[in-house]
């Protein structure tokens, strides 16, 4: 299983810190031992000062495909979750300015939280206009919608696909809106999608 994340999918975020808008979609990846185990607390690793939270809508796919259509791209996912993409923003400044990868500052052990449930596409809105929130401390801190997504998720599949073989089990997380922010101790961080509440993540 693999975690295949998009960076830059929207504008406000893009605007937020100061980067160039892409021409395609920016894709990094995280291992399997970056997710943060159900009920576990996220622990601020020793060497950043400044983690920051992202969330994203998550799509889980169903099925094994290559060079897949956009249009068929619907048929490999059934399931939609909600998951963190936390961010050693100190640390990701640092590697971005050498132009060396971000992986250190994105794929770290517990870097990737993701909803213990998943929710069946069938019983959402419209994929295309998914409201999606990210409380710290019960204030409001992240609020997005997928309507303001460059590339939606058939794309983000379509896209991904022509690079990486998708197999079943892998998750997309699909990129985060405006409002990022330090993550401290003794936060507790509160993921809702659709109005139900996916996660609770308590920072130490």
């Amino acid at each position: 299983m693999k975690i295949i994340c998009i960076g830059r999918n929207y504008t406000d975020h893009i605007k937020e810190l100061a980067n160039e808008r892409p021409e395609d979609p920016v894709v990094f990846l995280k291992p399997d031992t970056s997710i943060l185990l159900h009920k576990q607390p996220f622990f601020i690793p020793p060497w950043s000062d400044d983690v920051h939270h992202e969330v994203e809508v998550v799509v889980k796919i169903n099925r094994i495909g290559k060079h897949i259509d956009q249009k068929f791209a619907h048929k490999y996912y059934d399931e939609i979750g909600l998951g963190i993409d936390f961010t050693a923003r100190d640390l990701q400044q640092k590697l971005k300015s050498k132009g060396l990868p971000w992986e250190k500052a994105k794929a770290f052990d517990g870097a990737a939280v993701v909803s213990r449930d998943f929710i069946d596409k069938k019983e959402l809105p419209a994929l295309d206009a998914l409201d999606f929130q990210l409380f710290k401390n019960d204030q409001l801190q992240q609020d997005g919608n997928t309507s303001l997504m460059l590339w939606k998720i058939d794309e983000i599949i379509a896209y991904v696909s022509q690079y990486f073989t998708l197999k079943i089990g892998d998750l997309i997380f699909t990129g985060t809106p405006a409002g990022v922010s330090r993550v401290e101790e003794n936060d507790v961080l509160k993921g809702v999608l659709n109005g139900q509440e996916m996660f609770e993540i308590k920072v130490k």
